[in-house]
């Protein structure tokens, strides 16, 4: 692989890597890739960054012509830029029929999200949603900025689904019309128990788990996964979600939505709201480690179910966003800071994740390797700090006893210093003799940034 970028400027005169430039191309670079600092601690990420921008480009390039169909892989890039790269790896059969899977399970949740909706209304919509989907007239303005816009041109997401095999449209309708039926039940109806919980996320995540093995089924590449398998593949991304996004989404206006179950948080606070104040955040921390335990049992059913998968492609499909959630996990647990702000894995960390999961090997060695550093992190004095620990353990020998864990190397955890100078030293070079490049061997008069792979 080979990278050239060409800077352009428009501008009558020749453009000179003066130091305004300069400071062009470094904010373009950390802008993209993350910042200056955190590439500095991390220096080793800057290469698998500068891939996942390339893989994000030449992504964007593979936009089909056809008007649906462009407009479906733009929408699926603005709604989800992380899924849009693992999707881009399927076979054009399966892609299309996850991409449209996607996208009509987005707007169905787009339809839930929006609290401005009056029940009476909504209720409706969301039963019935499987059956607009072959409705290339159909569509129900809500939700905000790129959601809005999916939701306005429906009719496009629709046509594409109509273009589907057989196969693929009725595991999508099957799935929407259970997951909508699940949700309107929710609308009325809050989350008590932990029963309640689980099948809350069965509805809105598990199903999916369910859809995508019967499109993994009907493409012919793999054999049916169990439903329970496929249910925990959906609850372990869903209930990580629910937990990282607490802040988020206890503020949502003009009401809030919350998914957290009451027989958990209520053991700690008198009203859901209460966690995020300060003078809360030892009893937060410790209803925040209750959740993350919890959803820690899907784990284990997570590895058994990729572990069987035999497309290589769909394998990567699945494994990413499981090890980005042990990781989210790992990072959230014990960290008052999901009650202030955004709990998230660095940029960088999250491209190795995606350049380096190629095999089985590398998601057991991630998923232990992201328990020892939850492991570290448990406190004693923590009420369910035992429970926890059996849980983690429980991970651990998963991936110990799968036998390959000396088959990979490890990307998370470090023993080394955070700071390698030697490897500062030769990013700082390349940078150097990109910006020497650019100086020697500028094409024309405008400035732009253009990525080769060759």
């Amino acid at each position: 692989m080979q990278l050239a970028i060409t800077i352009e400027e428009e501008s009558p005169h020749t453009c000179n890597l003066t130091p305004k430039i300069n400071n062009l191309i470094f904010f373009y670079f950390f802008q993209e890739m993350g910042t200056l600092g955190a590439v500095l601690k991390h220096p080793d990420d800057f290469y698998p960054l500068l891939k996942l921008k390339m893989a994000a480009r030449n992504a964007e390039k593979q936009i089909p012509p056809e008007p649906h169909w462009a407009f479906c892989y733009t929408m699926l890039h603005k709604v989800s830029r992380s899924f849009a790269l693992v999707i881009q790896q399927l076979g054009t059969d399966l892609r299309n029929a996850v991409c449209i899977f996607y996208l009509v399970l987005r707007a169905l949740d787009t339809v839930e999200d929006d609290t401005s909706i009056p029940t009476d209304v909504k209720v409706p919509i969301l039963k019935a949603f499987h059956r607009h989907i072959y409705d290339c007239n159909w569509h129900f303005s809500c939700g905000t900025k790129h959601y809005k816009v999916l939701m306005d041109e429906f009719h496009h997401v629709s046509t594409a689904f109509l273009e589907l095999g057989k196969g693929y449209q009725e595991a999508i309708e099957d799935i929407t019309q259970r997951m909508g039926a699940g949700m309107a039940k929710f609308i009325c109806k809050e989350v008590e128990t932990i029963d309640d919980y689980d099948e809350y996320c069965y509805y809105v995540a598990g199903l999916v788990g369910l859809g995508l093995s019967k499109l993994f089924h009907a493409s012919g590449k793999e054999d049916m996964a169990s439903d329970s398998l496929s249910n925990s593949m959906g609850l372990f991304l869903q209930k990580t979600n629910i937990i990282r996004d607490y802040l988020e989404d206890i503020n949502e206006i003009p009401k809030s939505r919350m998914f957290w179950p009451r027989e958990i948080w209520s053991k700690y606070v008198d009203k859901l709201e209460d966690l995020k104040y300060e003078e809360n955040s030892v009893k937060a921390v410790q209803c925040l480690n209750d959740m993350v335990t919890n959803a820690l049992i899907h784990a284990e059913d997570c590895l058994t179910y990729m572990s069987a998968l035999q497309d290589i492609n769909i394998f990567r499909f699945c494994a990413i966003p499981q090890i980005m959630a042990i990781g989210t996990l790992a990072l959230c647990y014990n960290n008052v800071e999901v009650f202030r702000g955004v709990v998230k894995m660095r940029r960088g960390l999250t491209a190795k994740v995606i350049d380096q999961t190629k095999t089985m090997a590398d998601v057991y060695g991630a998923f232990y390797d992201f328990s020892c550093m939850l492991k570290s992190k448990i406190d004693n004095s923590d009420p369910h700090a035992n429970k926890t620990l059996s849980r983690v353990e429980a991970i651990q020998k998963t991936c110990q006893d799968s036998g390959l864990l000396n088959k990979r190397k490890s990307y998370v955890v470090k023993s080394g210093p955070r700071y390698n100078s030697a490897m500062i030293v030769v990013f700082f070079i390349i940078l150097a003799i990109i910006f020497s490049y650019l100086s020697a061997t500028r094409p024309n008069n405008y400035c732009k940034f253009c990525f080769h792979d060759t």
